[in-house]
């Protein structure tokens, strides 16, 4: 085993252990992120939802991902250095924390004119500053942190991108104000599209996409 593999695991070990506060509490809460698409509203004759009704045949979009804190840290900082500390030594950002970040759909996406299939997928961002890069892969995710597994990754550590099915440009914002947990959302949706978005701190970044049938 070579020496930077011995670090790579030692400090992915270390992690895991700091990943809880010493409250028992997670550092990083587990979030997901949903919206229902193609689907239609109908009338109902009891309904608790917002305007009556009920939503037929609707079919779901999951992000499922872990929440760390800002906690007064310089998130993506700038020039040479940018996106460095967010990374801590992977070679992508798992835009979250702890598991890799998880999509899940029920329907075809279309993002950037590419088709993702309907299933689960792993979700990563390529930091550049000025220049994020939204990436959908097939690469499975670790429950659990296990060095011996080299066929699923936790979180972003050993990434490699030959099983990329997507890769394409996000829209990048800065807020008015800084948001404390990262976050997942989805944004503008209308019934058959929308915009998938992460944000951190003062940053927001989005990719557009439309569900297929």
């Amino acid at each position: 085993m070579t020496r930077a593999v011995i670090g790579t695991t030692a400090t992915i070990t270390l992690l895991t252990a700091l990943a809880l506060a010493q409250d028992g509490r997670p550092m990083s809460p587990r979030g997901t992120a949903s919206a229902q698409v193609l689907g239609t509203w109908a009338k109902a004759e009891k309904s608790f939802a917002v305007g009556g009704g009920k939503y037929e045949g609707g079919k779901w979009i999951d992000i499922s991902y872990g929440r760390p804190l800002k906690r007064g840290r310089d998130i993506f900082g700038s020039g040479a250095d940018y996106g460095k500390a967010t990374l801590i030594g992977a070679p992508i950002w798992r835009a979250g924390a702890d598991v890799t970040t998880r999509l899940k759909t029920e329907v075809p996406l279309i993002v950037n004119s590419k088709t993702i299939a309907p299933g689960e997928y792993s979700l990563f961002v390529d930091l550049k500053e000025h220049n994020w890069t939204f990436v959908v892969s097939t690469w499975p995710a670790q429950e659990k942190y296990d060095p011996n597994n080299k066929d699923a990754l936790w979180g972003a550590y050993n990434y490699t991108p030959e099983k990329d099915v997507l890769r394409a440009p996000m829209k990048i914002e800065t807020l008015p104000h800084s948001r404390e947990e990262l976050t997942w959302e989805f944004l503008d949706m209308t019934a058959s599209s929308g915009l998938m978005a992460v944000s951190w701190d003062k940053t927001l970044a989005s990719v557009a996409f439309r569900a297929g049938t």
